[in-house]
């Protein structure tokens, strides 16, 4: 096992470093819309390459390396919010269109011909997660996210009860804890003859879940403090 030291990561470093020192970050880089094949390049030629904002690339992985939760205004001017959102629409399209579809396949492969009483219930579980997902992320797509882009465009209507991004970090709830009851019948009370296939949508799930979770990191230490102080610099 590698011991995995927290380091800063700028525009000038190599790509594939990134990559093979944080391998899951791959995703990260996915959701900017780079594809792999980038050779020896380093982050900004990648980025410049695919018409990436790579202030906002290399704030999102750094956030995600440091577990910042306090940015400089110097960091958040840096940003490109439209860059940030269509970073976020691409990560709830992984989520809903591949991720959560693939796992729900791999698991009821997993638990066919279980006991039928806790079968149900996993897949009750398994669905109430789903839609809470979907709910979590259609709410950021159809009401966040248009409201950004009115910011940028000014076209926001401002005074007493007009939408503000407090409205959502209020009611940002963490989706990713729902997966716990679901972890814990797996784990407690189905019985598992093969080991291998139930284990791995295990750690599927483990792994969906801190995916989630950095998603919601990123929303709430990046994108929240960035539309904030937008907010703050339109109404001043």
């Amino acid at each position: 096992m590698s011991l995995r030291i927290t380091q800063f990561y700028s525009a000038d470093t190599l790509m594939s470093d990134l990559i093979c020192e944080r391998y899951d970050l791959l995703l990260v880089i996915t959701r900017f819309g780079i594809p792999l094949g980038f050779g020896d390049q380093t982050i900004r030629e990648v980025c410049e390459e695919n018409n990436v904002h790579v202030e906002t690339l290399i704030a999102v992985v750094n956030t995600i390396v440091s577990h910042n939760t306090k940015p400089s205004q110097e960091l958040l001017a840096s940003l490109s919010p439209m860059a940030l959102v269509d970073f976020l629409k691409r990560s709830h399209h992984y989520f809903l269109d591949y991720r959560l579809p693939k796992l729900l396949v791999h698991l009821r492969r997993a638990i066919e011909g279980g006991p039928e009483e806790i079968v149900f219930l996993i897949n009750k579980f398994f669905d109430q997660y789903v839609a809470e997902v979907h709910k979590h992320m259609g709410y950021e797509d159809k009401n966040v996210f248009p409201y950004v882009r009115a910011l940028v465009d000014g076209t926001q209507k401002r005074g007493a009860g007009a939408y503000n991004i407090d409205i959502f970090s209020r009611r940002h709830d963490k989706v990713e804890a729902r997966i716990g009851e679901l972890k814990n019948i797996l784990i407690k009370y189905f019985p598992d003859g093969s080991g291998y296939e139930l284990t791995s949508v295990l750690h599927e799930l483990f792994s969906a879940e801190d995916d989630l979770a950095t998603h919601n990191f990123v929303e709430d230490f990046l994108f929240v403090p960035l539309i904030r102080s937008m907010e703050q610099k339109q109404n001043s």
